[in-house]
């Protein structure tokens, strides 16, 4: 899996970078200048687990960037780094799709305990999925509907509770079961049995 940092300044892209490899340091970075070239990285390196947004790139304006990530990347993790206030954008840009907002002036401290939020830890042992002796009735559903293959917005209406609650949810279920991905979660509650509980 690979995260996506797009900022068109250089300086800002690299801290991202440095932070998010601190982080996670087996995770590929992908740093792109512009929106254009967003398309282009999906084709070469798969849909990413987390996109890092800045608002102000050469071929966007206002939250319209985050509209497009949305569009192309509907179940992907979307983070705005922006050196606008909160104020002036964070409810446009939240309405627009984006899990988080994050001004760039909190500091490298605040920007990683967000970043962390938002990035699945790694599992010791990438072979060996754990199957839990016992779930939560919430964690089951999911299980149910991600091997309906529900999308995050599906499961999300379906639940009554919002997109990002979703993700949360799923980033726990993958960090209890040991997966890395919906397919995996499915894998395994399929040949766990952990669909007829």
């Amino acid at each position: 899996m690979s995260i996506f940092v797009i900022d068109d300044h250089p300086l800002m892209r690299e801290a991202v970078v440095m932070l998010l490899r601190r982080l996670r340091a087996s995770t590929q970075v992908v740093e792109l200048e512009r929106m254009a070239s967003v398309s282009k990285a999906i084709t070469e390196f798969g849909e990413p687990e987390l996109v890092c947004l800045d608002l102000k790139l050469p071929d966007t304006n206002g939250v319209s960037g985050v509209r497009e990530v949305r569009q192309m990347l509907p179940d992907t993790s979307l983070i705005v780094l922006s050196a606008s206030p909160a104020s002036d954008y964070e409810d446009l840009a939240r309405e627009a799709g984006a899990d988080a907002y994050v001004e760039k002036s909190a500091g490298a401290a605040q920007i990683a305990k967000v970043l962390k939020e938002f990035l699945t830890e790694e599992p010791e042992d990438e072979n060996a999925p754990i199957i839990p002796e016992k779930l939560s009735k919430r964690q089951k559903q999911l299980l149910v509907m991600l091997d309906r293959g529900l999308s995050n917005r599906d499961i999300a209406e379906q639940l009554q509770i919002s997109e990002h609650t979703v993700k949360v949810h799923l980033w726990r279920l993958f960090r209890r079961l040991n997966v890395k991905s919906r397919s995996q979660a499915s894998h395994l509650a399929r040949t766990a049995g952990l669909l007829d509980l």
